[in-house]
């Protein structure tokens, strides 16, 4: 019997520890000071689907953890990859070429449209 509780006094204290670790993580930090709503599409998490919601770093650096969590916002997935991927395009976008050209898109379909459309009619 004493053998038992000695076993199950083992896998307690060993729960609890490895708790303790999980609660130091950021992620658990930020899930216990923001309410478990996207910052983005404002969707609700509940306990069901609580992995579904991410820990975004605001200015991308994954060591900045402050304490006071100004550094985190709660994502779900989906807008956390679409929050990279418009991060992605915006560095692409501003790439340029050592002879100083952009990448950045330069035409503009609508440049003389006020031309084609013969806006300057008679009596106006």
């Amino acid at each position: 019997m004493k053998s038992d509780n000695n076993k199950l006094d083992k896998v307690v204290a060993e729960a609890r520890r490895a708790a303790e670790l999980r609660d130091k993580d950021y992620r658990a930090q930020a899930l216990k000071m923001y309410p478990h709503i996207c910052g983005r599409c404002c969707r609700e998490f509940s306990r069901s689907n609580l992995h579904e919601l991410t820990v975004h770093h605001r200015d991308h650096n994954h060591d900045n953890n402050a304490a006071d969590g100004s550094n985190w916002e709660l994502l779900c997935m989906y807008c956390h990859d679409n929050e990279h991927q418009r991060q992605l395009e915006a560095h692409q976008g501003n790439t340029s070429d050592d002879d100083g050209k952009s990448d950045a898109a330069t035409f503009n379909p609508f440049a003389d449209l006020k031309g084609i459309l013969g806006t300057e009619q008679k009596g106006e």
